[in-house]
């Protein structure tokens, strides 16, 4: 699954890190005319030099025949590939230690054209609690219009939830897929990769090996690597963190070349694969992800100590805090390099609570999304999960006083003037 060794670029015998590589890996400045950054190539088609070569690239985009020793699939339409996506998909694969990517023109287009390529009528999809209200709505509406039944378990019961799950017999012998969410929105829930992904391996009696797919949006990939600990595939939204600058939408899935082959065979009949100027904007931002995302995990520690000690702060949901007392502790220490930038906390209170502290901030911006420069506050309960049943909400912990926090690369403190003052208000 994971990058070869030779595969990673060296000066000498010294292996460059990927902080390095994005400012250069997978593009070749002689075929642009020296430009140090890659061109836009933005165009819809391109020109074959013979019959005989568009009808080579045409077998190897739809799969008609295995490619021949050293070769390559050619530049086709810009639907299938393009040199902007192409070189953003090698570099992507770095941080992730990953054989392939497939980029995508949204977050829900990697899960649903993922999911879409391995799932059939009959499967069951397993998947951990709370995901994202959009993976939620697919999970359980959309894929059961195809015949696909999705089973959900807690994440915050992590693997005995899991093994519960798999104690009907027939969630077993229909389990074609694992789907976790980790650390789960909005709660900041982790579950093991690797615990599951060994536990459904061994006990799911489906007609496949069922595949292990992690949305590792929050802390990935530099805070944590899933395909490191089990997974076969691992899917981003690109609009977060790797995009970070709260500019573009785009998506991302990971993971070895012949399930990525496949991913990119059903990209190209869906059409969901992402255009060359938000490619080239992505490959732009991959040149300051370690800065960006190191000053947002640095701010949150700040902020999460300071609301820890607030008074009206009834509960913190931050990685950073766990200790040892905590069932999931060593699940951090072991899968996780750092906590991250995204905070949620429960105000004593309820929904009016938490309307007056949003509306009271003034550094932090009332929006969804996350990952980006700026911070940003939202409320679950009523935005990014107000489509997951209110039965269901509740018991995963999406209540009416949680607050979610994605922390900006902003001056710490003026961060926390602006949190003192909105609490004042509850």
């Amino acid at each position: 699954m994971n990058r070869a060794d030779w595969d990673t670029p060296k000066i000498g015998a010294h292996r460059l890190r990927p902080e390095s590589l994005m400012m250069s890996y997978g593009y070749r400045p002689e075929l642009s005319q020296g430009a140090i950054k890659s061109p836009i190539f933005q165009t819809s088609t391109f020109v074959f030099d013979s019959a005989e070569e568009g009808k080579a690239f045409f077998e190897l985009a739809y799969g008609l025949r295995a490619k021949r020793e050293g070769e390559e699939l050619g530049l086709i339409y810009s639907r299938v590939n393009n040199p902007d996506m192409e070189i953003l998909e090698d570099r992507l694969t770095l941080w992730d230690g990953a054989e392939a990517a497939a980029v995508f023109n949204s977050g829900m287009a990697a899960i649903s054209t993922t999911l879409l390529t391995f799932l059939r009528p009959g499967d069951v999809i397993l998947h951990s609690e709370p995901v994202y209200g959009g993976t939620d709505f697919l999970l359980k509406h959309v894929l059961a219009e195809f015949g696909v039944r999705a089973v959900g378990y807690p994440a915050r019961g992590n693997v005995e939830a899991l093994v519960k799950a798999l104690d009907d017999a027939e969630v077993a012998t229909q389990a074609t897929m694992l789907f976790i969410e980790t650390p789960s929105n909005p709660t900041n829930d982790l579950v093991d990769i690797a615990a599951s992904a060994a536990l459904i391996r061994r006990k799911a009696r489906a007609r496949v090996t069922p595949l292990v797919v992690v949305d590792n949006t929050f802390l990935g990939p530099l805070w944590q690597q899933p395909l490191h600990h089990g997974a076969d595939l691992v899917v981003y939204s690109a609009t977060k963190y790797i995009g970070g600058h709260s500019d573009l939408i785009a998506g991302v899935t990971l993971g070895n070349e012949a399930h990525l082959n496949a991913i990119k065979g059903m990209r190209t009949i869906l059409g969901s694969a992402t255009t060359p100027w938000i490619s080239w904007l992505l490959l732009r931002s991959l040149e300051t992800l370690k800065m960006r995302m190191t000053a947002q995990m640095k701010n949150a520690r700040y902020v999460a100590d300071y609301l820890a000690d607030h008074p009206k702060v009834r509960r913190l949901h931050y990685l950073g805090h766990l200790d040892e007392s905590d069932p999931t502790y060593e699940v951090y220490r072991r899968q996780c390099l750092a906590p991250g930038g995204m905070i949620s906390f429960e105000l004593i209170g309820g929904e009016a609570e938490a309307f007056r502290f949003l509306n009271a901030l003034t550094l932090f911006h009332l929006a969804v999304s996350l990952g980006g420069t700026e911070s940003l506050a939202e409320h679950p309960a009523t935005m990014t999960h107000s489509d997951v049943d209110p039965a269901e909400r509740m018991a995963m912990g999406i209540t009416p006083n949680l607050v979610r926090l994605s922390v900006g690369v902003e001056h710490f403190e003026d961060l926390l003037a602006d949190l003192e003052q909105a609490l004042e208000t509850v």
